[in-house]
């Protein structure tokens, strides 16, 4: 993982085409600004995984419980 240092109205430039500016810091807060091509995909975490969840449950493909799980059997 990098980690950078940035004050407000700072930018980090990912990729050549996508730009992430410190808008606000307040507090334990910090607010970005993103500025990035029309066929970039921006998603938070916690929505990007609920996704992914639900694609994988629509498949039928099931999560693995551990390392002594096995793919799922067909019952016919």
């Amino acid at each position: 993982m990098l980690y950078l240092t940035r004050k407000v109205g700072e930018t980090v430039i990912v990729n050549g085409d996508i730009e992430v500016t410190v808008v606000e810091v307040r507090g334990r807060t910090v607010r970005l600004g993103f500025t990035f091509p029309p066929h970039a995909t921006v998603l938070r975490r916690e929505v990007h995984e609920r996704i992914v969840a639900e694609n994988r449950a629509a498949a039928g493909i099931a999560e693995l419980a551990g390392p002594a799980a096995g793919p799922p059997t067909n019952p016919e």
